[in-house]
């Protein structure tokens, strides 16, 4: 490949994906819930994230899901540890790059997207069993305890993923969405 060529391939990989994190970032205060203790239902947040690994791989989506775990935290975000911080947010957002795995798989996008948000549940979850889980509140069944960080992160991660996978697989955004990778890789349709 030409180096010509090259620069402008990744030119508009950082288009595409600056585009993606400003949307990502501006949806993620379009809150249509938020739970008490952190966490929220945004109106598609994670969805512009994972377009990017689909769109790109995952490298590149893992890269783009970190820098917007860095605005995250920026954010808003709370300090207690530096692990915390990159369980919380850092790599809790990248794991949204995951979905590049399956870009080139049938029905990839459904399936990056799954296993994207599934990545980010467990960091959000790790961070519970690690620095939350002492919020745990008292009425919490105690022979379940030991779910309360798995089931409070997936609950607003997983509400928000069934209202996505909704909308991604309508007809006329599946096709808008095909259209907009094929323009991310230099192509028409």
């Amino acid at each position: 490949m030409s180096e010509n060529k090259s620069s402008k391939i990744i030119a508009l990989r950082l288009v595409f994906s600056a585009a993606a994190v400003a949307l990502a970032y501006v949806t993620s205060y379009i809150r249509l819930f938020r739970l008490p203790l952190g966490g929220s239902v945004t109106l598609f947040s994670m969805l512009f994230i994972v377009l990017v690994g689909y769109w790109f791989g995952p490298a590149w989506g893992l890269g783009v899901g970190f820098v917007y775990g860095i605005l995250q935290y920026l954010q808003g975000g709370y300090f207690l540890t530096v692990f915390q911080v990159l369980c919380d947010y850092l790599l809790c957002y990248a794991a949204l790059g995951i979905s590049g795995f399956f870009r080139k798989k049938k029905h990839g996008l459904t399936k990056g997207y799954i296993a994207g948000i599934i990545g980010r549940g467990f960091f959000a979850s790790l961070a519970g069993y690690l620095y939350w889980f002492e919020y745990m509140p008292e009425s919490f069944p105690k022979s379940i305890a030991f779910l309360y960080p798995v089931i409070y992160n997936f609950a607003y991660i997983l509400a928000e993923g069934i209202i996505t996978i909704i909308v991604i697989n309508l007809p006329p955004v599946k096709k808008a969405l095909e259209t907009v990778k094929h323009m991310s890789e230099g192509r028409r349709r």
